[in-house]
């Protein structure tokens, strides 16, 4: 049986904003639940009853540009007129990367499989809980916000590659093991190639402003930095030293 618990769910969504979800289902009873749950969080929810009004919706509700309005659809197997195989697959053939959780009352292994093969995002078999429902479609939604946000770009330097999303530093192939403040000022020098910094400004940058102590501290971490990264630290490639001003990479 379907289980519905509203008083467990928070009013409003963890995504930050108003996520608008098409959930297609023919079965009133599923219908108006899962539109009801899913309204407790905060979601706007539209709905369509059969596979034609469906791919009316997805097709009416987008944006000037082209770009689909909806963050994610909710979509039962078995309708009338178009199944939700053929709009999960016509979805994925015109290039929609919509997230689609699919409902279905078929359980086995094989039509799991079948759904996710076609370019269901998630499956999810009736009967179902209101709260498994809620908690897949909040995993999906995040998923798709996480993978449209911008990935900052790989830092490279002759045989130096710095990965500021992964804390990870690899010199001529091999990782290096740095310290926050030694990556941070390696990050500074390689996003500023050939610039000229001097050690109250690299205080600033990587320490704060706010930082008390004395500015030799640069020194000691540039001296540490060259250990890693050169391959002759007495005769330094990538950190120089220009004499009366500060230090330059490059």
């Amino acid at each position: 049986m379907y289980t519905s618990e509203p008083a467990k769910y928070p009013a409003t969504t963890d995504i930050g904003q108003a996520n608008r979800v098409l959930v297609v289902e023919d079965e009133e009873l599923i219908r108006e639940m899962v539109v009801l749950a899913l309204e407790a969080e905060g979601y706007e929810v539209l709905t369509a009853t059969d596979g034609r009004s469906a791919i009316e919706s997805l097709k009416c509700f987008e944006s000037n540009s082209g770009e689909a309005l909806f963050d994610l659809v909710v979509l039962d197997l078995m309708l009338p007129h178009i199944n939700g195989l053929d709009i999960c697959r016509l979805l994925r053939h015109q290039g929609n990367p919509i997230p689609i959780l699919m409902l279905s009352a078929k359980s086995s292994e094989t039509d799991r499989v079948l759904g996710l093969e076609v370019g269901a995002d998630d499956y999810l078999s009736k009967p179902f809980s209101v709260r498994e429902l809620v908690a897949r479609c909040r995993a999906l939604l995040r998923r798709q916000r996480l993978s449209s946000l911008p990935q900052t770009p790989v830092l490279q330097y002759k045989d130096i590659s710095l990965y500021p999303q992964e804390c990870r530093v690899l010199v001529r192939g091999d990782e290096v093991s740095l310290s926050p403040k030694e990556f941070r000022l390696l990050e500074v020098f390689m996003s500023y190639a050939r610039r000229v910094w001097s050690r109250e400004q690299l205080l600033d940058q990587v320490w704060g402003p706010d930082f008390v102590g004395d500015s030799k501290t640069v020194d000691v971490h540039i001296r540490w930095l060259r250990e890693k990264l050169e391959q002759d630290p007495s005769h330094p490639e990538y950190i120089v030293t220009v004499r009366g001003f500060g230090y330059r990479f490059g």
